[in-house]
């Protein structure tokens, strides 16, 4: 299945030696899932598990995990039609998972979904009304942060019981009793790091929270050990975004991985060049390069329409009429 790049910026505030410290977190996703499930296919599997025995309803849920997690909307290029399809798909696919839990390829379907839900629907609404409607704002954030949370909780609790014990060895600050990922726990340990990345940018007055964005690194860096090409860039960009966003962060590695996010995806997908933009040039207040990286991610949506270009189209679009509060 083919990982697109997908810009998600948002401020996380830390609290360092009494003052505010500005992260920028940029991750790259998936094609946005949902929605096109037919009536014909629920009607068949709620039919099928009204009728079905105990001993057959596992293989009947278990059909319907491998068909929910194949679902998506990459190929759709209307974002309200996306935004109304997508929640009935999660809540769809979160009470199959329910019945599953050890699903990994539903459980990466189902995280990857609420955090690109929470991102493309509430998140990015909340920047765009913050300075009109702050206290509306606020709450889109909350709200967003839940989402994440919930797409967090679905990656590892899939993690966990593919590898029980996976928690207790991520804490571990010896790397070598750190766990170690199978290629198929690559995308999981990837929506782990993007999720808990955004729960912790929508949470900025918890600091216990944000005390664990050591952990969103470590996800990242583990799945970057085993398939530096994941995504087709879209691991490469997340590791730009995280080492951008942490404090003593190096601007010229994440430039590196931006650049080859930007190769890998071979220069189709938009969010490389916003992730750039807002991880580099905007943190450098290099106004020159942030207009032209934005203005390339225009030129690239319109030339390769999809649904996540789409939504890159519209942030470029927002982040240069809002250049003269950025720099």
């Amino acid at each position: 299945m083919n990982v697109h790049c997908f810009n998600l910026m948002t401020v996380v505030t830390e609290y360092s030696h009494s003052r505010l410290i500005f992260f920028g977190f940029v991750v790259c996703l998936y094609p946005l899932r949902g929605g096109f499930i037919t009536n014909r296919f629920i009607c068949y599997f709620l039919l099928s598990l009204a009728l079905s025995g105990c001993a057959v309803r596992p293989l009947v849920v278990n059909q319907a995990a491998l068909a929910l997690s194949g679902q998506g909307l990459s190929q759709e290029e209307d974002l309200q039609l996306a935004r109304e399809a997508s929640a009935f798909y999660l809540k769809f696919s979160e009470s199959v998972l329910s019945e599953t839990p050890g699903h990994m390829k539903l459980a990466e379907s189902v995280s990857a979904g609420f955090t690109q839900y929470a991102y493309a629907f509430v998140a990015f609404d909340a920047e765009k009304i913050d300075a009109q409607r702050p206290k509306e704002a606020a709450q889109m954030r909350v709200r967003a942060g839940r989402l994440y949370a919930r797409a967090h909780r679905h990656a590892m609790t899939a993690l966990e019981k593919s590898s029980p014990g996976f928690l207790v060895a991520l804490k571990q600050t010896d790397r070598s009793k750190q766990p170690k990922l199978t290629p198929a726990q690559v995308p999981l340990a990837y929506w782990a790091s993007a999720s808990l990345g955004g729960w912790i940018s929508m949470s900025k007055d918890d600091p216990d929270l944000v005390a664990d964005f050591p952990l969103s690194m470590r996800l990242a860096e583990l799945a970057w050990q085993v398939d530096p090409q994941f995504g087709q860039g879209a691991l490469a960009s997340l590791m730009g975004t995280l080492e951008s966003a942490k404090v003593g962060g190096s601007r010229r590695s994440a430039q590196a991985y931006f650049d080859q996010a930007i190769v890998l995806s071979a220069e189709k997908d938009a969010g490389p060049y916003v992730a750039k933009a807002e991880g580099v040039a905007l943190a450098a207040q290099d106004k020159k390069q942030f207009e032209q990286l934005l203005k390339q991610a225009l030129a690239i949506s319109q030339q390769h329409r999809s649904l996540q270009n789409e939504v890159m189209r519209e942030r470029a679009q927002w982040l240069l009429a809002s250049m003269d509060d950025l720099f």
